[in-house]
């Protein structure tokens, strides 16, 4: 391996060997480029105490030391403290025995962990690994200051309407006010940092000896301090109208036995039960903060001997005096204290504000120490160039060698941060929500149009096509679906999507359904909505005709002479289903397949007429004509109302919001970027001011979501008149109560479709009606559109009539053009981040 290899190269440049002449030379004028001296070592001034000891004592403690003390013995008692003190030690004692065998393996720069792995395993390992460390010190800097800004306004904030303000308490409250207090406080950190590790590590040292000169009076305390009544604070949640007290009763042996077992109960600052798992891990945050003084590495005289020394002497420091003080806590203070107030150690202190400043001092210690690490982090990986020219300006620094560029880009991360926080994981919004789809297939032959539009409607979601083969194991020599992966798998090559494939052998269609919908799929990818085929009268067309298959994995190709005929045979999939042949699937189980579906939580999408969907011909007019793109996109035509409900023009239900979320993904596809959504709502000319405020309603949300959509207005007085025309006034006062009893019952009730709510709905629905909102929807797709969205009902909770609710969807959607009837189950559309 030469030299010129670029990992030996970059393990190389990154070392500490004395240099050449020439290198000198070419290191020399580098360093004059960055705006550092030749001699960088004025930069490495820090040993082990003040490098090393000093920022990780103050880390590990931040305000655990003097605010989570009591609250883990008071809830798990001393044994299970003392156990969970061992437990975290011996995890973190493995890390830092680990720090310890690579930082003295070798020669170490700036960059702390993050250097040390990347030597170790390679600068990919170590470059992900990096930013990672880099983003947890800035959340680490900006927790640590919010936490600050909360010890300080609980002391000098003014108190809520109706508390009366002590003397001290001046501190204006709110959101933007502790904005301002953070801020400055950062600014502060900032600063300290960006002056240089200098007057860094002078402040982390006056910092360790406050806290140190603190803990020692809290030590003295447990002993000079005789027994007292300790006034517990408003916020223990205790009785508010009269003041509630708990004793300190010095060492008494009956104290000690009390709170040896644990003894979980609702915390008060949170109001939530705690439990062993909960106290754990409130308790292993003070064992973090290993790592600050490793960060420092850049800045040690000698990092190889200093940070394994270090950091095992601030591990066996902090552990010493947490057991300690825990020891002390259970032996002194009644269990009701430890509970209830978790700043006793302030209360029993001589001079109570003495507790304070440790508090406020420990955190601003931690913040300078998440801040100033997370600069040298970044400072390793600009100078590894491991992204490119995108850290170039990080690597610049100040005369002394001080980073000041990724200082200050490190200060303005901390300061990304609430913004980072908005973006809550639990919360799915429109722009970011994609399905998951089950696409069921009875035979591929027949049905490419539809795996290609279903292949765009994923977008970047998952997509699985799903096949029930009839039959059962008992009758069989072998598993007869292995062999059928091979053509399947051939046809998505084909066909140029992004598909898996999942068979499954069954005595019916609806069992292999079912037990593809609980299968398939693992983690967060697993399908949400259902698609199959209509059940109509149609005859399949064979969209394979004229087809082979070949071995070599060259897909699907027609015929032709120079294919080596030992490379190909007939397709594997059967020939499509003749005019006369009887369907696999009856009438009453089709239906039940869409009923289980419901159940089971997912939604469902019949799609109808793709025999007559051609992609390309569609997608054709957004294509680049002459070097200019059309204006002339394909429509997709959006029906949110539920057709066969006249009596209820809501169109803000969870099925008419996912028929327009699916319509907005299928636009946002690369494919369909083009396309128009049009938005047709149903309106009547004495509609009432409910029915008015549901327009507006849907307006507004459509703004919200940002959806780009022209909304028709469709009169459908006419047609919604023939609804009731039929039926006499018997049938007409039974709806009209039907309806005055739904205004009165919830949003969510609306949802529920005319079967569900009257129980002759189906003689209710005439074909009359059904066929004039069919003409409807026809007469106003002009001009004709690649894809129709419509809304399809649930399916009655009566099995007997579900061949008239096939009926119905069936007169509905006939002489459409390709359709999808969408019924959703799920709420996935918010507005907020």
């Amino acid at each position: 391996m030469s030299e010129k290899t670029p990992l030996l190269h970059y393990r190389l440049t990154s070392s500490n060997s004395p240099p050449t002449k020439d290198e000198s030379a070419h290191n020399g004028a580098q360093e004059v480029r960055d705006g550092r001296r030749s001699k960088n070592t004025t930069a490495r001034k820090l040993g082990v105490v003040f490098g090393v000891v000093t920022p990780t004592v103050l880390a590990m403690f931040s305000v655990v030391v003097f605010l989570r003390i009591g609250f883990v013995v008071g809830q798990a008692g001393l044994y299970q403290s003392i156990a969970m003190f061992l437990v975290a030690y011996f995890i973190i004692t493995m890390t830092v025995l680990s720090i310890c065998a690579i930082s003295t393996n070798g020669a170490l720069d700036a960059g702390g962990a993050y250097y040390m792995i990347s030597r170790a395993l390679g600068p990919e390992f170590g470059g992900s690994i990096g930013i990672m460390f880099f983003f947890a010190n800035v959340c680490g800097s900006a927790l640590y200051v919010l936490g600050l800004v909360e010890a300080v306004m609980s002391t000098f904030g003014i108190p809520e309407e109706g508390a009366v303000a002590g003397p001290h308490q001046v501190l204006p409250s709110g959101y933007w006010w502790s904005l301002l207090y953070g801020t400055v406080l950062l600014f502060l950190c900032f600063i300290v940092c960006l002056v240089g590790t200098h007057i860094y590590a002078k402040a982390t040292f006056l910092i360790v000896v406050i806290v140190t000169v603190i803990l020692a009076t809290i030590f003295i305390n447990f002993f000079i301090v005789g027994p007292i009544v300790v006034v517990l604070p408003e916020s223990s949640g205790l009785n508010r109208t009269s003041v509630s007290t708990a004793n300190y009763t010095g060492f008494r042996l009956h104290t000690l036995k009390g709170n040896l077992l644990p003894d979980y109960t609702v915390d008060y600052s949170t109001g939530a039960t705690m439990s062993f798992a909960t106290v754990f891990a409130v308790m292993f945050n003070g064992c973090t903060g290993i790592m600050a003084g490793s960060n420092m590495s850049g800045d040690l005289k000698n990092p190889s001997y200093s940070i394994p020394r270090g950091t095992l002497a601030a591990v066996l420091t902090t552990f010493i005096t947490y057991n300690l003080l825990s020891l002390l806590a259970a032996w002194s203070c009644d269990r009701h204290l430890l509970q209830k107030d978790y700043s006793f150690l302030g209360d029993i202190n001589i001079w109570p504000p003495l507790v304070t400043i440790g508090i406020y001092s420990s955190a601003m210690s931690a913040s300078m120490s998440n801040l100033i690490g997370a600069s040298r982090i970044l400072y390793a990986l600009s100078k590894d160039c491991l992204f490119g020219g995108v850290l170039a300006l990080a690597r610049k620094t100040s005369l002394s060698g001080n980073p000041w560029a990724s200082v200050l880009a490190s200060w303005l991360l901390v300061q990304v941060r609430k913004y980072l926080l908005m973006l809550d994981v639990r919360k799915d919004h429109v722009k970011f929500w994609r399905p998951q789809l089950l696409l069921m297939v009875a035979n591929p032959r027949s049905c490419t149009n539809l795996m290609t539009l279903i292949n765009d409607l994923k977008k970047s979601g998952l997509l699985v096509l799903g096949h029930v083969k009839l039959g059962l194991l008992d009758g069989l020599p072998s598993d007869p679906l292995p062999s059928c992966y091979d053509s399947w798998l051939s046809l998505v090559d084909h066909l140029n999507i992004k598909a898996f494939v999942n068979l499954t052998l069954s005595d019916s269609v609806r069992h292999g359904v079912q037990n593809l919908l609980f299968i398939t799929g693992f983690g967060g990818m697993r399908p949400n909505t259902l698609v199959l085929g209509f059940y109509d009268d149609c005859t399949p067309q064979d969209e394979l005709q004229g087809k082979i298959l070949l071995s070599a994995g060259h897909g699907l190709e027609t015929g032709s002479p120079s294919i080596d005929p030992r490379e190909q045979w007939s397709p594997f999939f059967p020939n499509v289903r003749c005019a006369d042949e009887l369907k696999d699937l009856p009438e009453d189980e089709y239906v039940s397949v869409i009923a289980d579906a419901v159940k089971m939580g997912k939604n469902v999408t019949l799609a109808r007429y793709f025999n007559q969907f051609n992609r390309e011909e569609v997608l054709e007019s957004g294509r680049k004509i002459g070097g200019h793109r059309s204006t002339t996109g394909p429509f997709v035509d959006v029906w949110p109302l539920n057709l066969l409900q006249p009596d209820s023009r809501g169109y803000v239900d969870i099925c008419s919001l996912f028929l327009m979320q699916l319509a907005c993904v299928l636009q946002e596809s690369r494919a369909w970027s083009q396309a128009r959504l049009r938005l047709f709502l149903c309106v009547e000319a004495g509609c009432s001011l409910k029915e008015k405020e549901v327009e507006k309603k849907l307006w507004v949300l459509l703004k919200n979501l940002r959806i780009s959509a022209q909304v028709q207005m469709v009169a459908w007085d006419q047609v919604v008149a023939l609804h009731w025309q039929r039926r006499g006034g018997e049938s007409w006062n039974l709806v009209e109560s039907a309806q005055n009893d739904e205004r009165e019952r919830p949003e969510e009730a609306e949802q529920e479709d005319a079967i569900q709510m009257f129980p002759n709905n189906d003689a209710l629905l005439t074909d009359e009606y059904i066929c004039a909102v069919n003409h409807l929807i026809r007469t106003h797709g002009a001009p004709q559109p690649a894809v129709r969205f419509l809304y399809l009902p649930r399916p009655p909770a009566d099995t007997s009539r579900y061949r008239a609710y096939l009926h119905q969807v069936d007169v509905l959607s006939q002489d459409l053009g390709p359709t999808l009837l969408i019924h959703g189950v799920t709420p996935v559309v918010t507005t907020d981040l």
